[in-house]
């Protein structure tokens, strides 16, 4: 049976605005899921939307699932009809319709960093290219950023950085061999369709009509190459609505552009902004200090979270010489409030930045004989027989794919060496 979502009074403007562009900056903890998710029902329910004309983009595939299965809660079977995906799915989903025109054929392999890193490999040993000194992975890394940012062209061979001198040199032969193998990798999935589009302004058209209106989650997080593909699907309607929080963008390492989210206003001349600032997750303690911190940004859109909960303890902050030295203190503080507080150790978390931390941790737990349980571990996908599972499945499909050739044909151990390949 459908439910209802009970929403506060600017989540529910913000729903019920959908004559024009909207802007939604939704503090951590605000509820912008709920707001996302509950503007999907309304589009379907009450502004009589086919649910299939409607796209819902996310970042994560857990995301899209978490939002189908709400969106499903409300509307009923309906939900299956609307588009909600990821960047990468959605896009993918469109050249396998589309990519001929760039002369690709749709049954096309999408390489992951492993893959494209065999390749680049493969194309620095074959090649003899000098890469002074640069990781093979370096340079994986930096024809993406340019690829995100759509900046091929200023990869230069006589750039001072011997980094992009090395990308330089690498990349058209790593485009040419995608090609061969009939291969995309994933900054290509963003690419490929906005050239599809250019190519042949009918086929933009098309997806214009399909998609009436367009959503757009963690919209921080977006690249150039995003931001154009969402913009030109939204050019005709102008029926968009996005979501994020620019004091959350940490993947400008990566592409994601701030000025996406701060110059979303220019880009959708009269649309209407929204700011989500009443937390449901956290104490006012913790808002207040994390407000502290994120003012100093210097691009930033002002807001203040709040929440109508209880103020909340301290923040507690503690100073160590090393890794060690942190790790017997965490435990001296767990033990402190089993003691004190009569609690059981099931009730902690300890959460660390980076695996290489875990070490210190687990080694100060062993010796007090205390039991604990690493959450996490290698995705299923990464796991090697996975992807051996998996390369053999390309190979049946798309037999030129050398990637996934090389990865496979001697396992199981048939005697092939490197000379036989």
């Amino acid at each position: 049976m459908p439910v209802q979502i009970k929403l506060n009074d600017v989540q529910k403007q913000a729903v019920e605005t959908v004559d024009k562009p909207v802007l939604i900056f939704a503090g951590a903890g605000t509820g912008k899921t709920r707001v996302l998710t509950a503007k999907i029902a309304h589009l379907i329910k009450n502004e009589e939307y086919a649910p299939e004309s409607i796209l819902s983009v996310t970042f994560t595939n857990k995301a899209a699932g978490e939002m189908k299965s709400r969106v499903e809660k409300i509307v009923g079977p309906k939900a299956s009809r609307v588009n909600i995906g990821t960047f990468h799915s959605i896009c993918a989903r469109i050249l396998r319709y589309e990519i001929d025109l760039l002369g690709f054929n749709p049954n096309f392999a999408i390489y992951d960093a492993a893959d494209q890193l065999n390749l680049i490999k493969s194309i620095i040993n074959s090649n003899k290219i000098p890469i002074e000194g640069m990781t093979p992975n370096a340079i994986r890394g930096r024809i993406s950023l340019a690829k995100n940012s759509m900046e091929e062209s200023k990869l230069d061979n006589k750039s001072s950085s011997p980094v992009d001198r090395a990308a330089a040199l690498v990349y058209p032969l790593y485009t040419k061999a995608l090609k061969e193998n009939n291969a995309l990798d994933f900054d290509d999935l963003l690419l490929f369709p906005l050239k599809v589009f250019n190519k042949k302004p009918a086929i933009l058209k098309k997806y214009q009509e399909q998609f009436k209106y367009v959503l757009v989650d963690e919209y921080q997080d977006t690249n150039h190459a995003q931001f154009l593909f969402v913009k030109l699907l939204a050019e005709k309607h102008k029926k968009i609505t996005v979501v994020g929080d620019d004091d959350q963008s940490i993947y400008g390492w990566r592409g994601a552009d701030i000025s996406n989210i701060l110059g979303f206003e220019k880009a959708f001349p009269g649309c209407k902004t929204f700011r989500l600032e009443q937390n449901y997750r956290s104490t006012q303690t913790i808002l207040s200090a994390a407000s502290t911190v994120v003012r100093n940004n210097e691009r930033r859109a002002e807001k203040e979270l709040w929440t109508e909960g209880i103020a909340g303890a301290n923040i507690g902050l503690m100073e160590t010489f090393d890794e060690l030295e942190e790790a017997e203190g965490i435990l001296e503080l767990l033990e402190r409030e089993i003691v004190n507080k009569k609690r059981t150790f099931n009730e902690f978390v300890i959460l660390y930045r980076t695996n290489a931390q875990s070490r210190a941790l687990e080694d100060a737990l062993r010796r007090r004989g205390i039991a604990y349980k690493i959450v996490g571990g290698v995705r299923f996908y990464e796991r090697k027989e996975v992807k051996d599972l998996l390369a053999y499945l390309r190979l049946i499909v798309n037999s030129v794919d050398t990637v996934s050739l090389k990865r496979v044909v001697n396992f199981p151990p048939r005697g092939v060496g490197v000379k036989t390949v």
